[in-house]
């Protein structure tokens, strides 16, 4: 139980400030929060206005990768927010800086929490001491995880009364949020909630919603309600909350030893999970994390996690994508995509690129570790039916454009106004068909990016070719039966935007947040350091077919990677570097210069080659997240792969332009 929450002598249950504990404000002045840690200083919301808050705290500020190496909620707490840094680098929070400080409040300003869906990042909060996480507004993974953990939430105005000694009733903190999660943060979080409910306390009823056009996000919702006739068609709205069947996910070593532990905190030891065949476990996200200098010393804590999952695996019978002689099967999203995420499917998975897999005409997000343990272990969750925003493409993307560049226009344009905040981000249109699977995947995989709820494709005959020739056994005709439409006259609470693709030009994203972009034709003279391409978000094939495309008109120019920049191509899957193989696409890259990684993850969460090492080197790259620090103490500019590879050539931040380095020459 939240121990904010009082019965008053009357019975009323009121949210009541402690006389004992404080009320941290995360200030865009630095040094005035050091001065709250030590006790220096107090304020109060008299004393600081919203616009003096920091905005867009992301919860790898909160928790670091290397944070995120313990398991267990109370060994986080010792290094909350480490990733909070100043502008020489040192580290805001020292250790234990939170947990000694007695505070009860933490307070921020808009967006708290994007980023990664990384749990860790409110745990390390809550067992902290912070049970009252005040902000303009949330990132949905992060206010799922918060509630998830029984954490209240509420605005500055909120705040401003408790300081003035008031009771605020606890209905104004779950007053936005719908009667089952009302009751699961009354209860102190879902594991309580999900004791009651199996007692039977508390249920679950069918959304009353009557028939209605939906979008596609609502259709797959609506076709995975726990308790509905199979031969009627059921509707949702947004808003219902409803009990939906899971069809699969996937945890990887970053977060499967947190799953485990609390599914035997839960069940006991002898606990189980439910349908193991389209459940899995991946080994990806920290193949080559000791190999950068400043996650060498977490070797022991590494290996405990791959081997806390490697009997997470054995004990529950999951699919294995575990490393074998060190190579990974791949990134997780994008082996899912490739061997068994399918159109109308509800994936759930414990990162927040899972959206990746509503390329595939599939909905599909990320979850935290608790919510991940519940529903793996009863096949099922319950879910606030999201609203949806829905992009409308036309025409076909100039040459030198990307679906990269697209997304950064969609973030530095919608998401900028919080558009997409939330929200289910719905893609069609006749300019759709013009952009190949492996773009589409670009889009919905940055959606989180967007603090967006998932991101989905219509499927069409593209779609059907691409993942009948990935699933032994199947044909187009089988997978186009699978297909999700939205309805004719469908609600879009985002309203519904049509993007002219021709009008999209080359972008980039300036160090600090994807949300900041601006056309590379703006940026004006910028030298880099590295160049790296890979990722989930661009190491698929299409981003190998780019960066060859690049260098290898460089190689026939007489060109290659530019002295004094490393350049650097990671693979996806091992499907993509067969693909990249079988292309010549390997020689090229080689011969470019170009240092080639096996599939995984690395530089993009700073635990492989292509992390910078200094404050003063520049990064091109085409992950999906720049956040400070996140890859290396350096300035991390995000690009296309077209744009990383042409930069890599010329040595510093450009747009590629077909021909270009050919035209150099004969100039």
């Amino acid at each position: 139980m939240n121990p904010l929450i009082h019965t008053t002598a009357e019975g009323r249950r009121v949210v009541r400030l402690s006389s004992e504990r404080r009320v941290l404000f995360l200030t865009k002045d630095l040094e005035q929060i050091r001065r709250q840690l030590t006790g220096e200083l107090t304020l109060s919301m008299a004393q600081v206005s919203a616009d003096d808050l920091l905005d867009d705290i992301n919860t790898d500020v909160m928790t670091p990768a290397w944070v995120c190496f313990r398991h267990r909620p109370e060994d986080l707490a010792l290094d909350a927010y480490a990733g909070l840094v100043d502008d020489q680098g040192q580290r805001v929070f020292g250790p234990r800086a939170l947990l000694d400080g007695g505070f009860e409040v933490i307070v921020s300003g808009k967006r708290k929490g994007t980023g990664s869906s990384r749990e860790t990042a409110p745990q390390a909060e809550k067992w902290s001491g912070i049970h009252l996480v005040i902000a303009s507004s949330f990132a949905p993974i992060h206010e799922r995880n918060n509630l998830n953990l029984g954490q209240l939430m509420a605005d500055h105005s909120v705040l401003a009364r408790l300081e003035a000694g008031q009771d605020v009733p606890l209905e104004e903190f779950t007053a936005q949020y719908d009667a089952v999660t009302r009751v699961m943060l009354e209860s102190g979080g879902l594991f309580p909630f999900a004791k009651r409910y199996a007692a039977g306390e508390v249920s679950v009823p069918l959304p009353s919603t009557s028939s209605r056009p939906m979008t596609m996000g609502e259709k797959i919702l609506a076709s995975k309600l726990v308790g509905a006739e199979a031969d009627e068609r059921s509707y949702v709205a947004p808003g219902d909350v409803c009990l939906v069947s899971v069809d699969g996910g996937y945890s990887h070593e970053f977060t499967t030893a947190q799953v485990g532990y609390f599914l035997e905190a839960e069940h006991g030891a002898d606990y189980s999970v439910k349908k193991p065949d389209k459940f899995a476990v991946f080994e990806d996200h920290l193949l080559y994390a000791t190999g950068v200098k400043k996650m060498a010393p977490f070797a022991h804590q590494i290996q405990t996690l791959r081997d806390l999952q490697n009997a997470f695996q054995r004990h529950t019978g999951v699919r294995d994508y575990s490393a074998k002689d060190g190579v990974s099967p791949g990134i997780c999203h994008q082996v899912a995509r490739e061997q068994f995420v399918d159109p109308g499917d509800f994936i759930q998975a414990t990162d927040s690129h899972t959206c990746m897999g509503g390329g595939s005409n599939a909905l599909t997000w990320g979850v935290g570790a608790t919510e991940y343990a519940g529903l793996i272990h009863s096949g099922f969750t319950f879910v606030q039916v999201p609203e949806s925003i829905r992009f409308e493409l036309h025409g076909k993307l100039l040459p030198g454009c990307t679906a990269k560049d697209l997304i950064l226009f969609i973030l530095d344009t919608y998401a900028k106004r919080e558009e997409t905040l939330d929200r289910v981000m719905e893609f069609g249109g006749p300019g759709l068909a013009s952009l190949s699977m492996d773009e589409r995947a670009t889009l919905t995989n940055m959606a989180t990016e967007c603090s967006a709820k998932s991101g989905i494709c219509e499927g069409d005959a593209q779609t059907a070719r691409w993942i009948a020739a990935r699933r032994p056994g199947s044909d187009e005709a089988s997978v186009k039966a699978r297909f999700v439409s939205p309805d004719p006259g469908a609600e879009y609470a985002g309203g519904v935007h049509r993007i002219d693709l021709d009008s999209i030009l080359p972008m980039v994203a300036e160090p600090g947040d994807p949300t900041y972009g601006k056309t590379v034709s703006d940026l004006g003279e910028v030298t880099i350091d590295i160049a790296y391409g890979g990722s989930c978000t661009a190491g698929k094939e299409d981003d190998m077919d780019y960066y060859a495309e690049v260098l290898g008109e460089a190689l026939e120019a007489g060109r290659k990677v530019a002295d004094g920049v490393r350049m650097f191509v990671q693979f996806g899957s091992e499907a993509v570097r067969d693909y990249a193989r079988s292309k010549g696409h390997i020689d090229i890259f080689e011969r470019a210069g170009v240092t080639v990684i096996e599939p995984g993850c690395g530089a993009c969460i700073g635990c492989g080659p292509g992390v910078s090492d200094a404050p003063d080197q520049v990064t091109i790259s085409a992950i999906n997240r720049n956040f400070s620090g996140r890859s290396g103490p350096g300035r991390l500019y995000l690009g296309s792969p077209l744009t990383v590879a042409a930069s890599a050539v010329l040595g510093r931040i450009v747009a590629y332009t077909p021909g270009m380095f050919r035209q150099a020459i004969s100039v």
